[in-house]
């Protein structure tokens, strides 16, 4: 479970299967398919997949399945979840789907666990009571699922395919005190700065200020994920990311909608509220040409100390999004570690 600290910058995706505007959830989990394909040619090293539920916007409500397809798509990547939101499960339930992923892909899967419920309250209610969230701590429920695969010569019961098959676990999170937790733990963590980019360097902080060697984790592990939107130049680049901006200003104005097109974000008739939200707003998508997304992934890497960056890229079309991909792999030569 051990995965130690590295001397070059390692560049990894996060995907949430985006179910844009004009498509379906089969077309963009065949899009993940392809992106898992093409990322996993160009040498970026992780590929995980969140757990959501009700978004009208995501497609990846079920990761450990669509990481066993990845993984049988692809040769060489890690693949893994970002994260199952561990409140939603009986620890053993996901202790066996991923000892199970780790026996058929041995030393290619991650597991990174999360305490957000993953959607709007009525419809997490639905995958798990309240009742049944909080009848243990998350502590509890994390303590109960690392049992599981390093279980006691007397234990009752056991997560059979657990056993001997044990993933590096990483904790999600987007606070101080999430990363303090995942360093008084001994786990690897995983800051989320696409949600939360101004406790990037506190957090992370935090994390080696509060870091217990374990028997999983010697020493901090770390990576960061960051938004992206890279094009061929800056001018392109800003005209893709008005798509991600629209649907921000949309939400704040209480309507939840699809990633809609450039197209359609750039004939959008904003008004100067609309232009000084969006411009409040938009700080955490790193936008513009490679020469510009190196220099912003470069801060970034400097204000955590991180050796790692995932990145998520929220664009419309498929053919876009993986040129983003293209050119940010591009980049990882001129990347020095944090």
């Amino acid at each position: 479970m051990v995965e130690s600290r590295h001397t070059e910058v390692r560049l990894s995706v996060l995907d949430t299967s985006p179910i844009v505007a004009g498509s379906t959830a089969r077309q963009a989990l065949r899009n993940s398919v392809d992106l898992a394909r093409l990322t996993d040619g160009l040498g970026f090293h992780r590929y995980w997949v969140p757990e959501h539920h009700s978004m009208r916007g995501v497609a990846s409500s079920a990761p450990a399945v669509l990481i066993d397809h990845l993984a049988n798509a692809t040769r060489r990547l890690r693949v893994g979840a970002g994260g199952v939101l561990l409140p939603n499960h009986a620890p053993i339930v996901v202790a066996e789907q991923f000892g199970t992923l780790e026996a058929l892909h041995p030393g290619r899967i991650d597991l990174g666990l999360g305490r957000a419920p993953g959607g709007a309250q009525h419809a997490v209610e639905v995958v798990r009571s309240e009742r049944e969230r909080s009848a243990k701590t998350f502590a509890q429920q994390l303590d109960e699922l690392l049992g599981y695969f390093t279980p006691a010569g007397d234990a009752q019961v056991t997560a059979v395919p657990a056993v001997g098959n044990v993933p590096p676990i990483w904790l999600l999170g987007s606070s101080p005190t999430s990363a303090a937790f995942a360093g008084e733990r001994g786990l690897h963590y995983a800051f989320a700065h696409h949600l939360n980019p101004g406790a990037a360097a506190e957090a992370t902080r935090a994390y080696r200020t509060a870091f217990q060697s374990s028997a999983q984790v010697t020493e901090p592990a770390l990576l960061v994920s960051a938004s992206v939107v890279a094009a061929d130049s800056d001018e392109r680049a800003e005209w893709l990311a008005g798509s991600t901006r629209l649907k921000v200003l949309s939400r704040i104005r209480g309507n939840r909608i699809r990633l809609p097109s450039p197209e359609e974000a750039a004939a959008y008739p904003y008004t100067e509220d609309d232009r000084a939200e969006i411009a409040k707003r938009s700080g955490s998508v790193l936008t513009g040409s490679p020469e510009t997304v190196a220099k912003s992934l470069q801060a970034l890497l400097d204000d955590t100390g991180a050796d790692e960056i995932m990145v998520t890229t929220p664009i419309h079309h498929h053919t876009d999004r993986r040129r983003s991909y293209e050119l940010v792999a591009g980049l990882a030569d001129r990347l020095r570690p944090g």
